[in-house]
């Protein structure tokens, strides 16, 4: 396949959603971007895109071509950088993903590699679903629990973040503190809208709190965070974070299991390119520096 001028232009529709904007942004007239685009579909021999009124929404043939192409566009441009050798700042954007319990632990890192490289975009995603680093979703990914084993990852271990169950002084002046684990019937939770197979508490909430006794619950970490700070609820929070809150008391002993393995998680097209390493070598850093964070 030669087509390599065409999948750069149709990377560009993809993206920018538009032939319009694809045609400013390459210079190009838009009767040479449909061009490129149906000289691409001849090769390939499928349907790339499905065109609307809107746009240009790509085919499941089209993700495998958007994937390509965005690989190829990230190592090229990393290739360039390197060979221009002067270049000292990382330009273009970066992608992160991680659950949002352990995206605070992220923020240093990220503050650090922007102090080095203010050209460069961080983008974070926090969500429930693990991002498919082979389709282009993200470039990093932080993950807890079982250490990913997708043939195509560069895994390494972030380290290990524990939780614990807390309550605000201002809940314990209301309502005080359980005596014990059975002891939590008159009590209320502030909880996380997460799968319980994602956190390593989830067992726990399953075999302790009943519907009737959430008093909150959100898919936002900063909410449920806040309705905790508020005395809404017992909830939970991860130590390195309640230790930021001198009106935050731990209501439980430490608990192995409520301990996750965080792991770095890159795909090995994109693990040696210059953006992805200088992102992790900030991850690392920040990490050696402040191991409780």
């Amino acid at each position: 396949m030669d087509k390599w001028t065409e999948l750069r232009t149709a990377y560009q529709v993809a993206k920018l959603g538009t032939v319009s904007a694809a045609a400013q942004t390459l210079r190009l007239h838009r009767a040479t971007i449909n061009r490129h685009i149906d000289l691409l579909e001849a090769e390939i021999g499928g349907k790339i895109f499905i065109r609307h009124a809107r746009g240009y929404t790509l085919t499941e043939i089209g993700q495998d071509v958007l994937r390509v192409a965005q690989k190829t566009e990230e190592l090229i441009d990393d290739l360039a950088g390197r060979v221009q050798g002067g270049k000292t700042q990382i330009e273009g954007e970066i992608k992160l993903t991680t659950l949002a319990p352990f995206a605070a632990f992220l923020m240093g890192a990220i503050a650090q590699f922007r102090v080095q490289n203010p050209q460069c975009l961080v983008r974070i995603d926090v969500g429930e679903d693990l991002a498919k680093l082979e389709y282009g979703e993200a470039h990093i990914a932080l993950r807890a629990g079982a250490k990913p084993d997708h043939p195509d990852y560069v895994v390494t271990q972030f380290g290990d973040v524990s939780f614990n169950l807390y309550a605000h002084d201002s809940y314990i002046a209301r309502h005080g503190l359980p005596a014990n684990l059975d002891d939590f019937s008159d009590h209320t939770f502030v909880l996380q809208q997460l799968p319980h197979d994602r956190l390593p508490f989830g067992l726990w909430i399953k075999d302790h709190i009943r519907p009737e006794m959430v008093a909150l619950s959100s898919r936002d970490i900063w909410v449920t965070t806040k309705a905790i700070l508020a005395g809404i609820g017992l909830g939970f929070v991860n130590d390195a974070e309640a230790q930021t809150h001198g009106n935050l008391q731990r209501v439980l002993p430490p608990n192995p299991d409520w301990s996750a393995t965080g792991w770095l998680v890159t795909h090995v097209d994109l693990h040696r390119t210059e953006k992805v390493q200088a992102m992790m070598r900030c991850i690392r850093a920040s990490r050696a520096s402040n191991p409780a964070q």
